[in-house]
């Protein structure tokens, strides 16, 4: 009998989180619902994960890494290191993506700030209304509290 085959039995006997203790020490097991990380990998999450690792980064007008950003440099850059390719600029980074909903954002979305119809800013959707972005000169790239409601969103294809 294999450690997979004898799981659903010890989930009866151990619990259900002792399982899975269980199996991650005896071996590999699927679980329904749960992706694998490399399933969990799209374009947008790893966009993210790019973002992520350039905290601290200064912020540099016109500036698209890898030690430096401005806004839309740090999209741009951290979209092409996860192999999709993104203009210069965030009003042309709005006008590319595909727009969505606030209610259908999600993790890697990018999010535009607009004063009337003008994109004057760009980030990347972190989850929990925080966005990763290279703020302003003087400033780095930080994970920062979404400041307003003058945003659009948009899904990089």
């Amino acid at each position: 009998m294999t450690a997979l085959n004898r799981v659903p039995s010890l989930m009866v006997r151990a619990g259900t989180a002792s399982a899975f203790a269980i199996a991650a020490v005896g071996g590999s097991v699927v679980i329904p619902g749960v992706a694998s990380d490399a399933a969990a990998a799209t374009p947008a999450t790893k966009a993210l994960q790019v973002a992520a690792s350039k905290k601290g980064a200064p912020y540099r007008y016109g500036a698209t890494g890898p030690g430096r950003f401005d806004c839309s440099g740090l999209t741009l850059y951290s979209y092409k290191k996860a192999g999709k390719k993104l203009p210069r600029t965030a009003a042309q980074q709005y006008n590319k993506s595909h727009h969505i909903s606030a209610k259908s954002r999600k993790a890697g979305d990018l999010v535009f700030f607009h004063s009337g119809s003008s994109v004057y800013h760009v980030g990347i959707y972190a989850g929990k209304g925080k966005i990763w972005h290279a703020p302003k000169t003087g400033d780095v790239v930080r994970l920062q509290k979404i400041w307003t409601k003058s945003v659009w969103y948009g899904r990089v294809s």
